[in-house]
């Protein structure tokens, strides 16, 4: 591919650029954390204090008529929690409950809340929420507020009797009563808050929660320190799904059909590496595009060349828009989320409800 011919690209690809170096410099206590230090200890001080404050009252956490259940993380970037809040979804449904989903909306420009529908956009209500909804059918709303947004999908779906929270582990207004963290395989990195560090809250928040999920493999070193011990632990694996042609999902076709070629592999996601590296493990070749975590895509951010482009299913919602303006073909590699041992959602029932109900 010509250099000019990704000019548009140049500038979200160097803030992933960014992005990455900065996750380099957050697996050691190197020189520039260390300089970040006394940011964190400030950071570490405002967030200590919020918690503190509605711990003991001083601001006011709302509490549904529903059970509420936090998918979320103490790390920054993406570990896997929207295919996690998929799994849990679908495995609710089977158990006979009515879930639904509220989400922040990241990359999504709604005032207020907003309902996601099948035909919205990923521009308005965001990449992830949008993904879920397709892919489980359940109700989703998305809001910069929380609350507001649970209010308004029971208000609308009576039927609705968990409430699931996709991130907003740090959303302290809305109660909840359970929580799971989700972890990659780069777990706490170096264990110090932002900006020093990859850390939200410190490691010792993990004591607290209900389940911790590794979004790891068995030989990865992804489990957190000591705080952990006697919760919950399980263990993640994201399996790839047949291949499928944006906007027609009903063709699919083997990954043995890349064989022998190379295609440009595009991802805009929270770690654009695992899927990378998910494709390199299936044998196929290709050139990475990496873009910034709920990039909205424009025409010029694809290159064109007209080769054959590999994508994830989170980037497909935004890139489906753009079908026909590309050249060549566009394919989307689903992932199916799997838990071992796969009883998560049934001990979030017993700890919402009792044993009987589980």
């Amino acid at each position: 591919m010509p250099p000019s011919s990704h000019k548009a690209g140049a500038s979200p690809r160097s803030g992933s650029a960014l992005e990455s170096r900065l996750l380099r410099a957050w697996q050691s206590r190197g020189s520039l954390p260390c300089l970040l230090l006394p940011l964190a200890a400030l950071f570490g001080l405002l967030t200590a204090g919020r918690r503190l404050a509605y711990r003991w009252g001083w601001l006011r956490s709302v509490r549904l008529p529903v059970p509420v259940v936090i998918v979320g993380n103490i790390t920054v970037g993406g570990v896997g929690k929207t295919p996690l809040t998929i799994h849990l979804v679908e495995a609710l449904c089977r158990l006979g409950r009515h879930p639904g989903v509220i989400s922040r909306g990241y990359g999504g420009d709604v005032d207020g809340v907003c309902a996601v529908r099948l035909d919205s956009h990923a521009t308005e209500v965001g990449d992830e929420p949008l993904l879920i909804a397709l892919r489980t059918g359940v109700p989703v709303v998305v809001g910069r507020d929380r609350v507001a947004a649970a209010q308004a999908l029971l208000a609308a779906h009576p039927e609705v009797d968990v409430l699931l929270s996709d991130d907003g582990l740090q959303h302290y207004r809305l109660a909840r009563d359970a929580e799971v963290v989700v972890f990659d395989g780069r777990g706490v990195m170096n264990g110090w808050l932002l900006p020093a560090g990859p850390l939200r809250e410190p490691v010792a928040r993990l004591a607290g929660v209900d389940a911790l999920v590794i979004n790891a493999a068995e030989s990865a070193i992804a489990v957190p320190p000591a705080p952990t011990c006697g919760v919950s632990t399980y263990r993640m694996r994201l399996q790839s799904g047949r291949i499928y042609r944006l906007g027609k999902p009903d063709e699919t076709i083997d990954h043995g059909a890349f064989a022998g070629g190379r295609v440009h592999a595009v991802a805009g996601i929270g770690h654009p590496q695992r899927f990378f590296d998910q494709l390199t493990a299936l044998g196929i070749t290709h050139d990475p595009l990496p873009f910034p975590d709920h990039h909205a895509y424009a025409a010029g951010d694809l290159p064109s060349d007209g080769r054959p482009i590999l994508t994830t299913e989170k980037d497909a919602v935004k890139l489906n828009a753009l079908v026909p303006a590309y050249p060549g073909d566009i394919w989307v590699l689903p992932v199916n989320c799997f838990i071992e041992p796969d009883v998560l959602a049934a001990r979030l029932l017993e700890k919402l409800h009792g044993p009987s109900l589980a």
